[in-house]
């Protein structure tokens, strides 16, 4: 059993995460960050004028659904359109911040930077570069970690791309057994997209992710490029599950979940983006 224990506290503030560090390799050149790809339109007065809905705006907005009004967006460097963009999160009635990562190889580095900003919080993690038709899906993962106070719950969507995701096993009450990350053939039918956890799982990854720097020393991970091995969120998640914390799910079924940095899913959400 991990050392970390679990409360039955309830942390009353709820911040979001944004991670930004993703380089578009799969659909580059394009003319802006892929999280500003315009998808769609937006009313933006009564009279009916129009503006382009750019991707990551369909996440923030489902935050917003939610009640979270306070996410860090953590970006790469260069990426400086986001900001520019954005702003201070008026346009959604958010409050946005930024930090800037540190580390480039996988996103559980990059949300560490966020570490002394959420780690007394209920954390909602979206990826702005996926896209998927729940509104109302961070309220639901936020009752379901409420109702069972597990330390993370995991939005889980169909697919038959299991190549490209992490795919759960998941049983009929909801716990996650397992997460098996892009597996080459699997069973299994469900993908997880979007994410609540507590303060445990804050820890725990902090902590995981400390004792691999300690291991191999930041600069050999900055360094040796060859030999590293990009960490995923998915791998800290199973680690979580071997440590005994509790994974709960909460399955959306017949939902479209598509990753738009993919030119396969980017066609796919254009031609769809009015059914989400």
């Amino acid at each position: 059993m991990h050392t970390l224990t679990r409360t039955k506290e309830r942390h009353h503030e709820i911040i979001g995460l944004f991670p930004a560090g993703g380089q578009a390799k799969r659909i580059a050149p394009l003319p802006c960050s892929k999280e500003l790809y315009p998808l769609g339109f937006r009313q933006v007065d009564e009279e009916g004028s129009f503006r382009p809905k750019v991707a990551c705006h369909y996440l923030l907005e489902k935050m917003r659904i939610a009640g979270i009004t306070k996410v860090y967006i953590i970006l790469r460097i260069g990426k400086w359109d986001i900001p520019a963009y954005l702003g201070d999160g008026k346009m959604l009635d958010m409050q946005l911040a930024y930090l800037i990562m540190r580390i480039p190889f996988g996103v559980p580095y990059t949300l560490d930077q966020a570490y002394p900003f959420v780690q007394d919080a209920i954390v909602a993690l979206g990826f702005p570069d996926i896209i998927f038709q729940t509104n109302d899906a961070f309220a639901q993962l936020l009752y379901r970690q409420m109702e069972t106070n597990a330390d993370v719950v995991l939005g889980l969507f169909a697919t038959n791309q299991f190549q490209k995701w992490d795919m759960v096993e998941v049983e009929a009450n909801g716990k996650i057994r397992q997460i098996v990350i892009k597996p080459l053939q699997t069973h299994l039918r469900y993908n997880w997209a979007i994410a609540v956890w507590t303060p445990v799982f804050t820890r725990f990854m902090h902590e995981h992710i400390d004792k691999i720097l300690n291991t191999n020393g930041p600069e050999n991970i900055k360094n040796n490029v060859s030999e590293r091995r990009e960490l995923s969120i998915g791998s800290v998640i199973q680690a979580a599950i071997i440590n005994n914390l509790q994974v709960e799910g909460v399955i959306f079924p017949d939902n479209i979940c598509l990753d738009i940095g993919t030119s396969e899913d980017l066609i796919k959400a254009v031609n769809n983006i009015n059914k989400i």
